[in-house]
């Protein structure tokens, strides 16, 4: 049976302090009072060559927890995966152990938790797009209504009613632009490669920023909850490209490999200068990545930029379809 840490390290220290006492007690060493040169080099050189043993000794016992301690401070439960070797089945071996199996449950329990946050996100989303759609885009159509009849029987004020006009068009423009932001109806009806060409397309239009598309034909059809965390993170890159990139180009691609299916976003940008700052929408894709057992990285780009690669795994595959 193996000794436990406290006896291990009691025994390192108890045959080091042994050691010395069978030297002074057998060696025919004897230090004088005042104590002379030479025998202050023996006493010198006995205490380092005690405290370089005890901490060779020791250092193979608390380099696990030196580890775990390290990992502690930097484990994210964003980037799953992050598990310390256990190698051995002492104490320091159990908390290694435990520590892993608490990231087991933490990760398990943050994967259902983001999966119920993020379905309430988009049912609140829906209800949004709803009432907008339903009530502020009826009543604006109903005002622009009104604003015709009014043209037609105050000639005199043409100039003003026009404007008004205007103005409402173009609020009601925003509100349905906003409403097909909250909710892709697109995604729902054509699926997600004309999803993506519509969100681009608008993105290209309102923004100036030229983009090109690449997709696959033919790709796996994902299940619904995928493709539409696929759709979210694209329209998060886009946005942020649009924020913080100054690009003049944007690639986005979606690719089938070997076993996955991959999003693709490439600016040709000012790049990410560092390490990427996890804002709240850079995190929000990480937690829309993990909802899907996906894998997202954001990083410098080859020639420039950001690219934001989304690896998206067979098993989420429903059945594939044609990209015409």
């Amino acid at each position: 049976m193996r000794l436990s840490l406290f006896w291990r390290v009691f025994a390192v220290n108890a045959g080091l302090l042994g050691g010395i006492a069978l030297l002074l007690l057998l060696s025919p060493v004897e230090i004088d009072a005042p104590i002379k040169a030479r025998q202050a080099l023996i006493v010198v050189g006995v205490l380092v060559i005690t405290l370089a043993t005890n901490a060779v000794l020791l250092r193979d016992a608390f380099a696990p927890l030196e580890r775990l301690a390290r990992r502690m401070d930097t484990v994210d439960l964003l980037r799953p995966g992050q598990r310390l070797p256990v190698g051995r089945d002492d104490e320091v071996g159990r908390v290694v152990a435990a520590f892993n199996h608490m990231l087991d449950r933490l990760e398990s329990e943050r994967h259902e938790n983001g999966s119920r946050v993020l379905a309430a996100q988009e049912a609140e989303r829906i209800g949004i797009a709803r009432d907008l759609h339903d009530e502020v885009g009826q009543l604006l159509t109903a005002v622009l209504l009104q604003l015709n009849s009014i043209a037609e029987t105050a000639p005199t004020h043409r100039v003003e009613i026009d404007e008004a006009r205007e103005a409402v068009r173009r609020a009601l423009d925003e509100v349905r632009r906003i409403s097909r932001e909250l909710r892709p109806e697109m995604l729902e009806q054509l699926g997600l490669v004309s999803a993506l060409t519509e969100l681009s397309t608008t993105f290209e239009r309102a923004s100036g920023v030229r983009i090109e598309r690449k997709f696959d034909a033919p790709l796996p059809r994902l299940f619904p909850d995928t493709e539409l965390a696929v759709y979210r993170i694209a329209q998060e890159s886009l946005t942020n490209v649009a924020r913080h990139s100054k690009a003049a180009h944007v690639t986005i691609a979606l690719e089938r490999s070997l076993d996955s299916v991959v999003l693709r976003v490439v600016d040709d940008g000012c790049g990410l200068g560092g390490a990427p700052v996890e804002h709240g929408g850079l995190r929000s894709m990480r937690e829309r990545a993990l909802s899907i057992d996906g894998a997202l990285a954001v990083r410098d780009g080859a020639a420039g930029g950001v690219e934001v690669r989304l690896d998206v795994p067979t098993a989420r595959v429903a059945h594939v379809v044609a990209v015409d």
